[in-house]
């Protein structure tokens, strides 16, 4: 084992979630941020669309509160909603000051440098703050720089976090709940370092791979829920998967998300060959319905024709005003052959957002003391049953900053941490079956999306616990004996995070918000949260 390693706090995830909070600590204290890959492989770099922000004239809190009450079915967290969305415009304040380069109105009238700001769906007003269609990689790179240009922050890349360090890894365990920091394998040496803090910050982002269609990066394997709950953190919600409704449908480029701005500027969702506009026939608002009526109109329509996709299209705007608003999408679907000024563009739903998470407070705090979480890896009660557009990267800086700030406060309390033990690699050996690491992955993703995808049945369910329980005596027994590697570590966690969705849909008898259940389509009278205690 390479030496173990001690700083005042450690955050696992490099995006906005993580370098926010790494931001606000290090006025105060020494802060080590991990990555499991590089810096900037998390969700926030692939974010297109914007961060949404009371703003405009006219638009009150009051009113993106509701929205988001409406878009999450009744199941937020109203006092979560209201933290969030009065801290908005402060958030977005916050990245100008760091030169996020967001979009102005331009022209030469009183408002020309007022920011632009767009709508998308399920939204009153136009409310959303974007730099260009690239708006997460913008946020990300400004808040790289003024954390590479902090010296009391580390950024550390390819450090993958196995398991957190609980009482049972003290070399005098104290029979208590508290964290003190995480086991993480160095991909450079091949060790596993014990990662010593007084408090640690879970930003490490969603479970999107547990999918086999997911617009999530590579890493989206739900490490942080996995290892909290392992570690006897309460989870909530799992059940609530967003799908986003355009993910490109081309068979060599995976992945790649048409943002909801398309939508919001004027797309249109037509049926191929007869150009026919369904959105009609499930919604009023349209296209600018929220994500999980859209998403369940594309796939009925997809199911029902049995066809492979369905078109957006935004060639009736000028092309001028296309290539304006959605340069990157502009730029990548040229050279895949697609003018999106001339041409409709082929789209289908993918898995796109966990809604569902690790329990915390308004101040960032789990269950056990001395850890905490941010972003796409919480359950806030911001987002309820289905997360409102735009609300994602906004709820990693509100409660980025949140729990930098209750960390501050109880510095004191949370106290240095005590003598860990190593970990144990006499144990195991290196693996001649990595091939069986490799199936497995793919079996996890496979069945997820046919049994626990848009729509569910609770025959398709159980059908899915039946291969996890199979799948995790397979799993454990070879953790158990080999050496750990990446996607060791990450299929393990899969398991975990599939059998946490698969359990939470289970025990939802209602249809709400993104668990379309078909054996029980109805709304129950009160909304409640699923949660799972380990």
């Amino acid at each position: 084992m390479a030496g173990g390693k001690q700083h005042d706090v450690l955050i696992i995830g490099s995006g906005a979630a993580g370098l926010t909070a790494a931001l606000s600590l290090a006025r105060h204290c020494r802060v080590l941020v991990l990555a499991k890959g590089d810096i900037s492989g998390g969700s926030t770099a692939w974010a297109q669309g914007g961060i949404a922000a009371v703003l405009e004239e006219g638009d009150t809190f009051e009113s993106h509160i509701e929205d988001t009450m409406v878009a999450g079915a009744g199941l937020n967290r109203r006092e979560t909603v209201e933290f969030v969305v009065e801290n908005a415009p402060a958030a977005i304040q916050h990245l100008v000051d760091l030169g996020v380069p967001f979009n102005r109105n331009g022209g030469s009238g009183d408002h020309a440098d007022d920011l632009h700001l767009t709508r998308e769906g399920g939204h009153s007003h136009r409310r959303i703050v974007h730099v260009d269609d690239a708006t997460g990689w913008a946020v990300q790179q400004a808040l790289e720089r003024a954390a590479l240009a902090n010296p009391n922050i580390t950024l550390l890349p390819d450090m993958v976090a196995i398991d957190l360090i609980a009482d049972r890894h003290r070399v005098s365990p104290a029979g208590d709940k508290r964290i003190w920091g995480a086991y993480a394998l160095n991909r450079a040496t091949g060790h596993v370092e014990a990662l010593t803090a007084r408090a640690t910050l879970l930003a490490s982002g969603g479970a999107g791979r547990t999918y086999l269609f997911s617009t999530a990066p590579r890493g989206a394997t739900g490490d942080g829920i996995a290892m909290a709950w392992r570690a006897g953190a309460r989870v909530s919600n799992m059940e609530f998967m967003q799908f986003h409704p355009t993910c490109l449908y081309n068979l060599d480029v995976k992945n790649f998300l048409i943002t909801e701005a398309v939508r919001g500027e004027g797309g249109h969702l037509l049926i191929p060959e007869t150009g026919y506009r369904f959105m009609g026939d499930f919604d009023e608002r349209l296209e600018l319905a929220p994500r999980d009526v859209v998403a369940r109109a594309i796939d009925h329509e997809i199911k029902r024709l049995g066809l492979d996709y369905v078109h957006l299209d935004i060639s009736h705007q000028p092309p001028e005003f296309v290539k304006g608003h959605f340069p990157t999408i502009y730029d990548k679907l040229l050279g895949l052959g697609i003018d999106i000024t001339r041409d409709p563009i082929p789209v289908v739903p993918a898995q796109h957002y966990t809604c569902g998470g690790v329990l915390i407070d308004l101040n960032g705090r789990t269950d056990l003391p001395g850890l905490y979480a941010a972003g796409e890896v919480s359950q806030s009660g911001l987002h309820g049953a289905n997360r409102l557009a735009s609300n994602s990267l906004l709820e990693c800086f509100v409660f980025g900053d949140a729990a930098a700030k209750d960390i501050i406060e109880h510095w004191d309390e949370l106290g240095p941490p005590p003598a860990i033990l190593p970990w144990d690699e006499s144990r195991v050996t290196d693996s001649d079956e990595e091939v069986v690491v490799q199936h497995n992955w793919r079996e996890i993703r496979r069945f997820m999306w046919d049994y626990v995808g848009i729509v569910r049945t609770t025959k398709r369910l159980e059908r899915a616990r039946h291969r996890i329980e199979l799948l995790r005596s397979e799993v454990e027994e070879y953790y158990g004996n080999f050496r750990v590697t990446p996607d060791l570590v990450e299929l393990r966690n899969l398991i975990e995070v599939a059998d946490l969705i698969v359990r939470s849909a289970l025990e939802r008898k209602e249809s709400r918000g993104l668990h379309y259940n078909s054996d029980y389509p109805d709304l129950l009278p009160v909304a409640e949260d699923t949660v799972l205690v380990p």
